[in-house]
């Protein structure tokens, strides 16, 4: 049951006041999951959704310890791909468009109120994606999206194909042969170096390695599409080698809300040093974009 039908039970009914989180024994709010979403602190009735997307190869465990940085009554959504986490079991989906459509069914339970969006790398490109889905789709729009550590929407740089010769073009990394794949991720971190170094654990996630850079390797701009009409600000590492600062800022001519960059220092994984400086800003950038709850006398 999504945390919305669980947390509101009875919401709305006279004499019933609104069912409150299980709680562990420290008296914190045990997580809740549906579907491709896990909510580490569960809020009754949250004033906004904001939903943390991973990178390729990663999972939800990226933003491990982010919901304590935000405010009481938002609800933070971390999600999983398919092939990891609470959907380890799930087939691992190859493409953006596959992702976008099984987000959007997944999703719809948990949109009953204002929500906003974050996504690194791969992450960034799926949210920002979901978002131009639910504009095309006449659906409810998020708040905000925020993109790290992705640049603007390109077509993909030119891949040769397995076992092509020469040509100067760079292999697609999801048909890198295993020791190339391996040793690409090794020297772009965030990948644990145990996994890398032991045949049986690769083998075990290079499925699911693969099918994650297929997403973004294959990804191609869709002719003549429009950028969703909401607030967007792009974070990023000064000193990333896979999507350098200057990959970032072609943002602020293609997104009509575009709400400025801001560069931290470290590498594509800047994310892991600089947790509450970007959730302050994320935080700051949300609070004016609120809506006026219409009761004063029952604040969110």
């Amino acid at each position: 049951m999504p945390p919305a039908a669980r947390t509101d039970a009875g919401a709305g009914t006279s004499g019933t006041s609104p069912a409150r989180p299980a709680r562990a024994a420290d008296g914190r709010p045990r997580p809740t999951h549906h579907g491709s979403v896990t909510c580490p602190r569960p809020v009754s009735d949250p004033a906004l959704r904001l939903f943390f997307f991973h990178h390729a190869g990663g999972s939800h465990l990226l933003y491990r310890g982010w919901a304590d940085a935000f405010r009481a009554d938002w609800e933070v959504c971390l999600v999983n791909a398919p092939g990891r986490g609470s959907l380890h079991g799930a087939r691992p989906l190859p493409s953006s468009a596959e992702l976008v459509e099984y987000f959007a069914a997944d999703f719809a339970p948990l949109l009953d109120r204002p929500f906003a969006l974050f996504g690194h790398s791969m992450g960034g490109l799926v949210a920002y994606e979901l978002a131009r889905h639910f504009a095309a789709a006449g659906r409810q729009v998020p708040l905000w999206l925020g993109i790290s550590a992705w640049g603007v929407p390109r077509a993909p740089e030119d891949a040769r194909p397995a076992g092509a010769a020469g040509g100067g073009a760079r292999l697609a990394r999801h048909l890198m042969p295993d020791p190339e794949l391996r040793d690409w991720l090794r020297s772009v971190g965030g990948t644990p170096t145990e996994l890398l170094d032991s045949d049986d654990l690769w083998a075990l996630f290079a499925p699911t390695f693969r099918s994650d850079f297929a997403v973004v390797d294959t990804w191609c701009p869709t002719v003549g599409a429009v950028p969703p009409a909401v607030p967007l600000t792009v974070f990023g590492g000064e000193s990333d080698a896979v999507v350098p600062p200057a990959r970032l800022t072609g943002w602020a001519e293609h997104a009509p809300g575009f709400d400025g960059l801001h560069l931290y220092e470290g590498d594509h994984f800047y994310l892991r040093d600089h947790r509450a400086a970007v959730a302050q800003r994320i935080t700051e950038t949300l609070i004016p974009l609120l809506p006026v709850p219409t009761d004063p006398a029952q604040p969110r």
